[in-house]
């Protein structure tokens, strides 16, 4: 190897985070959350967001939303916001901001991160983005194994995310390379549930979602 490519800097990186309009999000809590699920909903991917700009690795968050709430909060955050004009599904949304981010910032690898990764830590961040840069397509599969939290594309390589329903399946099946690096609890925790907010509640979430978990009668598992 020679020195140059040694001495390279780190790869870096254009996030795209959906968020979707708060009247329909984190549905799964609302027995938990009540009438703070939408304030729950705009806290976990404020902290989310908030997480992705710290991390060394990151030079844009391109959030898509049709939401102005999340979408004035987050760009105050330091996102870039863009709305939804596909209007056709998760996939088609994801590559319209990822065609924003590779306007912006050409050159720089591509991922889609979930929204709902409240205890997210930039340094894992950072390692797991490390890593994706290593192949041309890379994903992390969720704390349950089905699912997935990251999906990234390098420079030059077609952006083409798989979520949905066995996303991981899905992912694996086209390729990409998954990424099971120790200790990435916080990129794999993302939280639909109450025993998911409880489990990230543990690791040490950001601190607006602490603040509105606080306003809950309970996360107890259910």
């Amino acid at each position: 190897m020679s020195t140059a490519a040694r001495t390279a800097p780190p790869l870096q990186w254009s996030l795209v985070v959906p968020v979707k309009v708060l009247a329909r999000a984190k549905t799964r809590m609302s027995a938990a959350a009540g009438p703070h699920r939408p304030d729950l909903a705009l806290a976990v991917a404020a902290d989310t967001v908030a997480a992705a700009l710290r991390c060394p690795r990151v030079r844009d968050v391109i959030v898509v939303t049709d939401d102005p709430l999340p979408a004035a909060r987050l760009a105050a955050l330091g996102a870039r916001v863009v709305p939804d004009e596909p209007d056709a599904g998760l996939n088609p949304a994801l590559v319209h901001g990822a065609g924003r981010g590779r306007e912006v910032s050409p050159g720089t690898g591509t991922g889609a991160l979930s929204a709902d990764l409240p205890a997210l830590r930039p340094d894992e961040l950072a390692r797991v983005l490390d890593a994706a840069a290593q192949a041309p397509e890379a994903f992390v599969p969720d704390a349950a194994g089905i699912g997935t939290t990251l999906y990234t594309a390098r420079p030059g390589v077609t952006f083409s995310p798989a979520f949905g329903r066995d996303s991981r399946a899905a992912h694996r099946a086209r390729g990409a390379r998954e990424l099971l690096l120790p200790d990435i609890d916080s990129i794999r925790r993302d939280v639909d549930t109450p025993s998911d907010l409880q489990v990230a509640l543990s690791l040490g979430v950001g601190p607006r979602t602490a603040e509105v978990a606080a306003r809950l009668r309970t996360v107890a598992p259910g």
